[in-house]
Parts: structure tokens; C-alpha cells; sequence
């Protein structure tokens, strides 16, 4: 597995309840919209206090990583542009990509999320190229494939189709709403 890009790393680790929480909520404060924080705590509870936490304020519980003693939570601060306005043109639902995925296991999946994001919960085959290296990575993927943009709600890999139009792709169809809703075989490092 690739490394998880993290921004910050906050040891929340001899804690008890509340207080991962309220370290990860201080922390949370600091982040950029989009960024991830790795938590790392010892106190078992601290894994379904997180997924309830980030869930209740909007924020992205990715998953939780068991290293010995020490659990290492995954969140990512969620984004105002995640609720942009959908613009390019090309667009299929889930159920839609699901469907061409049983009949054509040749096709390419692009998911534009965080790479922690993409660790915890992805569509086998899909590849993985988080939206901020798309530029630079871009002439990994065929200008003639078709390519299925995917992210957690549709708006980056909106961004990241509209991208890879203007520099010449031709079949690019945005994934809506992506991840947060997908109920097809995924894979995860979990």
C-alpha cells in the first residue's frame, strides 16, 4: 500500500473520553478545508467516538488503523466547495457505473480523493489520483479511454472531469454522488 498522505498527526494517545475529541475538534479548527488528520489514541473507545464526532459536525471519518496499542483514526475536513454546483456535462449515477462495471472490467475508474480516503474504501481497479496531483500526474491515463471520474460526493471529481476536459480528454463522465453512496464491491486496507 502507498504511504496515507496526512497533513497533521495529533497524540491524543494516555487520553480517556472526552478528550481525544476535544484535542481532534481544537485540531480540526487549523486544518484546511479537504486536508486529513491522523489521531493517534490508546483508549479503545476512541474509535466509535470518532466515526460518531466526525459524523455529527460534517466532517469525514475515513477509517481506523490498529498498531499495537495505539489506534490511529483517519478524518478529513470536509469543504464548502463540496456543495458546489455540479457543471460538467457528463454524468452518470452510480447504479449506472455499477452496471457498465459488470459488463466491462477494461474501463477506468479515476478516484480523485485523498489517498487515506481512497486506503479505507475504493472501487477495485479504480486508480488513484487525489484531485491536487491531478495536473501533474494526468499523462498517467489515455486521452481515447473512457474515463469515470469518482470522489465522495460528486463535486471534486466534477472539478477534476472538468480538468481533464479542458486538457483534451474527450470521454470523461463525473461519477454522482460518488462514495458516500456506493453500494458496489469496494476494497479497503481495513
Amino acid at each position: 500500500m502507498e504511504n496515507m498522505t496526512v497533513n497533521v498527526q495529533l497524540d491524543a494517545k494516555g487520553l480517556a473520553c472526552p478528550m481525544p475529541i476535544v484535542k481532534t475538534k481544537k485540531a480540526m479548527k487549523d486544518l484546511e478545508p479537504g486536508q486529513v488528520i491522523e489521531v493517534q489514541a490508546t483508549d479503545k473507545g476512541s474509535k466509535a467516538d470518532m466515526k460518531a464526532w466526525a459524523e455529527s459536525t460534517g466532517h469525514q471519518y475515513l477509517g481506523t488503523i490498529e498498531e499495537g496499542d495505539v489506534l490511529k483514526h483517519y478524518l478529513r475536513k470536509s469543504s464548502e466547495e463540496e456543495a458546489v454546483e455540479r457543471k460538467h456535462p457528463n454524468v452518470i449515477d452510480n447504479k449506472g457505473l455499477e452496471k457498465k462495471l459488470q459488463e466491462n472490467n477494461s474501463l477506468v475508474v479515476l478516484d480523485v480523493r485523498e489517498t487515506a480516503e481512497y486506503a479505507f474504501n475504493h472501487i477495485p481497479s479504480a486508480i488513484s489520483i487525489p484531485l491536487g496531483k491531478l495536473e501533474e500526474r494526468m499523462n498517467e491515463l489515455s486521452k481515447e479511454a473512457e474515463i469515470y471520474v469518482v470522489c465522495r460526493t460528486g463535486s471534486r471529481s466534477d472539478l477534476a472531469a472538468q480538468k481533464l476536459t479542458e486538457n483534451g480528454f474527450e470521454r470523461v463522465i463525473n461519477v454522482v454522488p460518488g462514495m458516500s453512496e456506493w453500494t458496489g464491491e469496494t476494497e479497503s486496507i481495513e
